[in-house]
């Protein structure tokens, strides 16, 4: 709703649709756009030669119009061309429209459209069988009426929203900032304690304390290795750090006839091949029988190492990790299986194993705690626009 007393206006009366139809050239290049749906306004989009497509004419938008799109405006699809997209062109589908700025302010109008009660009700006058394929007609959203004050209530509003909205801004970029913070409080508290214990115990090869067990990929060609129910890991399943299952699964048929073997709970796993090394080294701990690919590797603990004690030490040192990883001539990235099993690390007898990783436990729990409350604190921050929107238009901000 707007503030009761503004006079109802129809959008025909303060926008003038306009038309700059030309034909299309083969030999031309075309900057295209696009709206956003929810009112989220207009993209640049893509460059495309005349001769790639098969629209016989285009039109041009300017700085500063105001566009939509028939067949999505039921969806938002509103906006006002910003700057970057000045001499773009685009489909019939678009209407375009100059405003008459003695009667309404360019940001007025764009933040009206960005409350959704406004966009809906008048996308909601699109008409057609096909809900998806709706069209609102021009003169239909034309007719469309909107209160509206005079341009110097128009502009005292605009510039209350903005100064808001930079308020609002800067509660967005400290919680992001907490955030940040929040996910490396893990990670900073577990290295302070690997290296209070490296101070205490000998450093330790991987290779002194873990067998390793390789994965494979059965035949696709064969449909029954596929019809099981036995986990297949592969690298898109390591987004854990306790592998219950997979997206993937072969039979028992599979295991006996090819190189994917049965691996028992307990060993934990890495990703050691792959473009996903460019940003992490992906380690879990596998709590059900299962298989794993041919891009990872199964480190098997003997008696004295915990898994979860070596585990929370890869991800503790993930970064330094990382650093042995090799890039091969085809843009694959490998962590070769003697420089894992030469990784060094402390290795406490098992009760301190155990307590080190209650501690880190609990710092993970404190941590996701702390996530938890930041992620609420986004969702009451992105809804604060918003509600800052609608007071602003009704007068009341």
């Amino acid at each position: 709703m707007i503030k009761q007393g503004w006079p109802a206006t129809r959008l025909g009366e303060v926008l003038r649709r306009v038309e700059r139809f030309e034909s299309r050239d083969n030999l031309t290049e075309y900057p295209f756009a696009g709206t956003y749906s929810f009112a989220r306004g207009i993209f640049v989009g893509e460059r495309k030669q005349g001769s790639t497509f098969s629209l016989p004419k285009i039109q041009r938008i300017r700085e500063g119009d105001f566009v939509y799109c028939k067949i999505m405006a039921w969806e938002g699809a509103f906006g006002i061309v910003p700057r970057e997209a000045d001499n773009c062109v685009l489909s019939g589908a678009f209407v375009v429209y100059e405003l008459n700025s003695e009667y309404i302010d360019q940001s007025f109008l764009d933040y009206f459209f960005k409350v959704p009660a406004h966009w809906q009700r008048i996308g909601r006058q699109s008409s057609g069988t096909n809900v998806r394929r709706q069209s609102l007609h021009p003169v239909q959203f034309e007719k469309a009426e909107i209160p509206l004050p005079p341009l110097a209530e128009q502009r005292r509003i605009v510039t209350r929203i903005e100064q808001v909205a930079a308020q609002v801004n800067e509660a967005r970029a400290l919680r992001q900032q907490a955030v940040n913070e929040a996910e490396g409080l893990w990670a900073r508290g577990a290295a302070r304690t690997f290296e209070q214990i490296e101070q205490a115990f000998p450093l330790r090869c991987v290779a002194d304390f873990v067998s390793v067990r390789g994965g494979g990929t059965p035949s696709k060609a064969n449909p029954f290795y596929w019809s099981g129910s036995i986990p297949w890991v592969t690298p898109k399943d390591m987004k854990v750090r306790e592998i219950h299952g997979a997206i993937d699964h072969i039979s028992s048929q599979a295991i006996t006839e090819s190189s994917a073997k049965l691996i028992e709970p307990g060993a934990v796993l890495v990703v050691v091949r792959g473009m996903i090394l460019a940003h992490t080294f992906p380690s879990a701990i596998l709590r059900v029988p299962a298989t794993i690919n041919q891009d990872m590797k199964a480190l098997i603990p003997k008696p004295d190492v915990l898994p979860e004690y070596l585990c929370a030490f890869l991800w503790a040192y993930n970064d330094q990790i990382l650093g042995r990883v090799e890039k091969s001539t085809h843009d694959t990235r490998k962590l070769e299986t003697p420089v894992l099993m030469s990784i060094k690390l402390p290795v406490p007898p098992l009760a301190e194993q155990r307590r080190i990783v209650a501690q880190l436990d609990d710092l993970q729990m404190k941590t996701n705690a702390l996530m938890a409350l930041q992620s609420e604190t986004s969702a009451e921050i992105d809804a604060l626009m918003p509600s800052i929107l609608d007071k602003a238009l009704r007068g009341e901000l």
